[in-house]
């Protein structure tokens, strides 16, 4: 099947072939001539399938068309045709809207949208950047806009951007989109959008709740779904290796160094981890940077371009970076710490294996962490193969003395509560 069968132009497939596209995937297959006819669609694909081209393409096309229609529509039009003019008018307005929960995957976004374009004004804004600069490309006006809620509420507020004459929203990554920390924000924006536009739902992950709130704002979606739901790709392997907490860092380095790990990304469930961690593997004579939610614009994005440059062999992040990073043949993905979500895990090991590469999705999981890996089983309903390193065995000691210590711990916080309500009635005696 090719892509000016699925209702793309001669143009577009031209830029297509010279990008190196040579057929369109299960999804870009399924959802392009869906989106162009118009329709509300829930689309479900593994990480790594080219979601961003299935709702990307068709968007640009629909918008190339109607800017050429509206061409003709103003060189034929009356000054006082008021109908005419507003369908001019429509074409110059904000055509689509296109939402993703972190910075990583706006950027990526508007990045693989540019390489698609056909003359087509692209915005994209997002938190930690310079607000005036974005106003600027705003002002000047843009068909496209790509943003977190936050950053786009801010344009919002003070007219930057408006969104009445917006046809197509998207959400990107839609199951985090419509968890309940964007919840309100997501409800701020579409309460300042034509009630008529056109919606579509991408994501790798769809929980039965995140389904539910889904039906709730689409008005009869056509749904796709590639793959099982919640599946990982088949061209990644995945291991678990069991080992005590205080040992993770010990063997992680030695995994980078003993195999000859040239890139490898780590993932940590805290800020303050993914610090401590690069600055010990920089003492380990491995090249280390991390990215978080603290760090600036600037130092993230470094950190990336250092990354796929091969300057540094380790990038540890925390989730901010498991949606949005697309690397071109990232052979490794490490948990350093198993995601409280197993959906992140999905998202995660995602990082590599894409576009049909194979690669390999370690797991360094402590005894503390057997529910995690438990419910990420569930998930998946599959069990993922462990493997005990010879020298990095784990042992129960540790976790004995730790639930000793939390026990202690839960006593001491007792034994002060109590010594605070004596206190407390001494007083009002």
């Amino acid at each position: 099947m090719s892509f000016q069968s699925l209702g793309l132009s001669s143009s577009l497939c031209q830029t297509l072939h010279e990008l190196g596209f040579q057929s369109p995937t299960d999804i870009q297959q399924q959802a392009i001539p869906q989106i162009i006819q118009g329709k509300n669609v829930l689309a479900s694909a593994q990480t790594g399938t080219g979601k961003t081209a299935a709702f990307g393409l068709p968007i640009i096309q629909k918008i190339v068309d109607l800017q050429a229609q509206a061409m003709q529509t103003t060189e034929a039009m009356n000054n006082d045709d008021l109908a005419l003019k507003e369908t001019a008018l429509k074409a110059t307005a904000v055509q689509a809207l296109i939402l993703t929960p972190t910075r990583e995957l706006a950027q990526q976004v508007f990045d693989n949208l540019l390489s698609y374009n056909q003359g087509l004004k692209i915005v994209v804004v997002y938190g930690g950047t310079s607000m005036s600069v974005q106003t600027k490309a705003l002002k000047l006006g843009a068909d496209i806009v790509v943003a977190t809620p936050g950053r786009l509420l801010d344009h919002l507020f003070v007219g930057n951007v408006h969104l009445k004459q917006t046809h197509t929203l998207v959400l990107d990554e839609a199951d985090r989109m419509m968890d309940m920390g964007f919840m309100p924000d997501l409800q701020r924006i579409l309460r300042r959008m034509n009630s008529e536009k056109q919606t579509l739902f991408f994501s790798a992950t769809f929980t039965k709740r995140i389904r539910e709130v889904a039906y709730k704002l689409l008005e009869s979606p056509v749904e796709i779904q590639i793959a099982s739901q919640n599946s990982t790709a088949e061209t990644v392997e995945q291991m678990v290796y069991p080992v005590n907490k205080s040992r993770k860092r010990e063997l992680l380095a030695y995994l980078i160094g003993s195999r000859n790990w040239q890139q490898v990304l780590v993932f940590t469930k805290t800020k303050q981890t993914s610090d401590v961690l690069a600055k010990e593997l920089a003492l380990d004579g491995i090249k280390a940077a991390s990215i978080n939610g603290d760090k600036s614009q600037g130092a993230r994005q470094k950190a990336l371009d250092d990354f796929k440059a091969g300057k540094i062999r380790a990038l540890i992040a925390t989730d901010v970076a498991a949606r949005g990073l697309d690397i071109q043949q990232l052979p490794h993905v490490v948990n350093y710490e198993l995601p409280f979500k197993a959906e992140d895990y999905i998202h995660r090991i995602g990082r590599t294996g894409r576009a049909g590469e194979t690669g390999q999705a370690i797991s360094l999981m402590c005894p503390q962490e057997q529910y995690l890996l438990e419910a990420i089983e569930a998930l998946l309903d599959q069990r993922l193969p462990q493997q005990w390193l010879e020298g990095y065995e784990p042992t129960f000691e540790e976790e004995e003395v730790s639930t000793k210590r939390r026990s202690r711990s839960s006593e001491k916080r007792k034994l002060k509560a109590k010594l605070n309500i004596h206190k407390n009635r001494g007083k009002r005696r």
